[in-house]
């Protein structure tokens, strides 16, 4: 990496740098190479360390770099590619799903999901939380909302609490006849149960994936994701592939 000597520029000095490193990333070190230490760096880009670490803060959040207690500051892996396209058509817990069971409780939905379920304000749903694994790392939390009027004979089932719970709640679930769903993605912040969940401080930047399930006539359940956004990237299978290339800068959609 070679010295850089920024001009005055009309963007914040920390942005500008994060654009410059962020290129050298792609040319001059490979994926898990230690980077030089804050020391060395600032003074190769003829900036302050304090700027220096806003960039390098950026370029973290952006999922660019990791930081590791004992390792120091490495080239992040490219970001993990998970299909949310709705032409999957399947209910969480199938064969093919890649969520694990946690646990299941009941309890009073968020007013945004009742009204979706379009439930009574003060009617308790079963919610399971799941979680995502890829490579061992979890990548992604889930809370899925399943109305009583959903999983009409789960009282008549003697299942216990916790894993085994959620596993009989979403093998009920697949008894209806699915007729469809639907997506929204939107960023968010990581609250404090994703963020433990995910290994992220609470506040990390995430994307929240909201699915409705639809089932004779209704919405018969309805699932809200939490995705590392530092570690994810969403695709939409064939309706909708979005390719970012970091060596590059192209982007391609088909």
């Amino acid at each position: 990496m070679g010295t850089t000597q920024l001009e005055s520029v009309p963007e914040p000095k920390y942005w500008h740098l994060k654009t410059v490193i962020g290129e050298a990333l792609d040319s001059d070190f490979t994926v898990g190479e230690i980077l030089p230490n804050e020391r060395d760096l600032a003074a190769r880009f003829g900036v302050a360390r304090a700027t220096l670490r806003q960039a390098l803060e950026q370029l973290e959040l952006e999922g660019r770099l990791q930081r590791r207690r004992g390792v120091g500051t490495t080239v992040a892996p490219p970001r993990m590619g998970v299909d949310v396209s709705t032409s999957q058509h399947e209910w969480p817990g199938s064969d093919t799903d890649a969520w694990q069971a946690a646990e299941c409780t009941v309890a009073v939905p968020p007013v945004a999901v009742a009204r979706m379920l379009d439930t009574d304000a003060d009617e308790a749903t079963h919610t399971v939380r799941r979680v995502r694994m890829i490579h061992g790392q979890p990548v992604a939390a889930e809370l899925l909302f399943v109305p009583a009027a959903s999983v009409p004979a789960l009282p008549a089932i003697d299942a216990p609490s916790g894993p085994a719970l959620a596993r009989v709640v979403l093998r009920e679930l697949q008894r209806l006849g699915l007729e469809g769903q639907d997506r929204a993605v939107e960023l968010g912040s990581a609250r404090a149960d994703d963020a433990r969940e995910l290994d992220r401080l609470p506040g990390a930047p995430v994307l929240v994936v909201t699915t409705r399930y639809f089932a004779e006539g209704r919405t018969a359940a309805v699932s809200v994701a939490t995705y590392r956004a530092d570690t994810c990237r969403l695709t939409f299978g064939d309706l909708g592939d979005l390719q970012i290339s970091h060596h590059d800068q192209e982007r391609r959609a088909s």
